[in-house]
């Protein structure tokens, strides 16, 4: 059996439409993992008739044996699933890791949707894949990420190099002609010649993107790294020394960027320092930069602080704590308490009045370090300020504000937040409407400021002074808060629509 090894969903998807034009292709999917299975789930492969596969589901432990079981679905009609490794009735081919790998292998793939997936994620989208076969198994993928070089010599096209081996999508924008000759003749595509600096060719960077600027002359880093700031790229890294960088910050700074914004600029670049050749810094850069990558995409909140405000009072509530009144089977507390709960995060901080005994349990259960605030009847900037206090002692470097009476804030609108901060803002907030509202994210740059707050003034009153921000707009359905008894019956029937 022949077997090339793609590993982007895009790429796996595309050979299966090349193949499918010619006669039919199975396609496999990993739907599940136990233990320290090689791929995750969603994986893809794609196997031929004639048994020729492309991609890879296992370090080589089992794929020769998918194969011959999706020719063998391809004969059939049938789609199978199968498990190996632990639990498997395969016990010729136990799995090394001593964990379990299920897969569904379809035969007959709806062309429809394969065309779909794989031309959204070609256009930077994300995608999610739905087959029958599959059931409510319907999992999401990103882009493939991007490296934009900008520069000129021996660094980048080495960068270039490593970067293509590695799977990644690579634009080149080069100064010299040579150079750029020397790329296209090494086969890249997308490479665009710097002619000034006054006239840079446009970014069309995206959240997926990540730039490094490979050159030592001055007159170049302003424009490219200003250009970078102002967009989205998960990454952006500048080469040269610790005194180079801080020079090209000062110069930044000087010439009007936010400081906050600038911390995005990695500098000096690559896991490993002082490298001279140009092979080993690209390694040693690119590692740096697929850290960055899954970081991105598995742990955004790492160095966050959420913080939960529920030292409110309840005053208007005419029948006991509103904050523990029952929605759909649970207090209301802890369906925001449970936002983010799979989630790597700086700290979970709740802070609550001084002896409030039953939230204070309610959130311990959800694993919230309860954090008492004796002066909560003397307002939200109490809280606010003690929740603040307790992020800044963890260490983190932002600090996410909710409040315990939203009980329809969903995960998507809170990692919209993040994102928008992790472009360099210094706060980002809610807005319904023309309404600014919490939940609201705060860079730590700002925390003394907010630790200053007095009386009922909230994060909102600082957020209104701040250069450097940015809105995400929330539903009014998503910003209802529960304060009567009113507000509760409207919140159950926004949760049955």
């Amino acid at each position: 059996m022949q077997q090339t090894y793609p590993e982007h969903p895009e790429d796996v998807l595309s050979q299966w439409l090349d193949w499918y034009e010619a006669g039919p292709v199975a396609l496999v999917i990993v739907t599940g993992i136990e233990g320290g299975a090689v791929r995750a789930p969603g994986a893809l492969m794609a196997v031929r008739a004639d048994g020729k596969m492309a991609g890879y589901i296992s370090g080589g432990c089992i794929d020769s044996d998918v194969a011959l079981q999706a020719q063998n679905a391809l004969r059939a009609g049938k789609a199978k699933q199968l498990r190996y490794g632990a639990g498997s009735p395969f016990t010729d081919l136990p799995l090394p890791c001593g964990g379990a790998i299920e897969v569904t292998i379809i035969p007959d793939a709806d062309l429809a949707q394969i065309n779909t997936v794989r031309d959204q994620l070609s256009a930077r989208k994300v995608a999610q894949l739905s087959l029958k076969a599959l059931r409510d198994f319907k999992p999401h993928y990103v882009p493939k990420p991007r490296l934009r070089i900008a520069g000129r010599g021996a660094d980048c096209l080495a960068l270039a190099r490593v970067a293509n081996a590695a799977g990644l999508d690579v634009r080149l924008q080069l100064r010299d002609g040579e150079d750029v000759a020397a790329a296209q003749a090494q086969g890249f595509a997308d490479v665009t010649a710097l002619e000034t600096p006054s006239d840079i060719p446009a970014a069309n960077d995206d959240e997926w993107t990540a730039f490094i600027l490979m050159f030592h002359d001055t007159h170049w880093e302003g424009p490219l790294l200003k250009q970078a700031l102002d967009g989205p790229a998960f990454y952006i890294g500048a080469v040269g020394s610790r005194k180079t960088h801080a020079r090209r910050t000062e110069a930044l700074k000087a010439d009007g960027s936010d400081e906050v914004a600038i911390a995005r600029i990695r500098g000096p670049i690559g896991l490993i320092p002082s490298m001279r050749d140009a092979s080993m810094l690209a390694i040693s850069v690119i590692a740096e930069v697929v850290a960055s990558y899954h970081d991105m995409l598995r742990q955004p909140f790492a160095e966050t602080a959420i913080i939960l405000l529920a030292a409110g009072q309840s005053k208007r509530f005419e029948r006991g704590d509103k904050l523990l009144a029952e929605l759909e089977g649970k207090p209301v507390i802890k369906h925001v308490a449970g936002l983010l709960a799979d989630q790597k995060v700086a700290a979970r901080i709740a802070v609550t009045s001084s002896g409030d005994t039953a939230r204070a349990a309610a959130l311990n259960e959800q694993g919230w370090q309860v954090v008492e605030n004796p002066d909560a009847a003397d307002g939200q900037a109490t809280s606010l300020s003690t929740g603040i206090c307790a992020a800044k002692a963890s260490g983190a470097k932002a600090a996410l504000i909710l409040l315990g009476d939203m009980p329809h804030i969903g995960e998507p609108h809170l990692r919209a937040l993040q994102k928008e901060l992790a472009r360099g803002r210094r706060a980002v907030m809610s807005q319904s409407g023309d309404i600014l509202c919490p939940p609201a994210i705060f860079h730590r740059s700002t925390f003394d400021d907010l630790m200053s707050l007095s009386g009922d003034a909230g994060a909102k009153s600082l957020f209104t002074k701040l250069t450097n921000t940015a809105v995400v707009d929330l539903s009014p359905d998503n910003a209802f808060d529960i304060d009567t008894i009113a507000d509760l019956e409207r919140a159950k029937g926004l949760t049955h629509a």
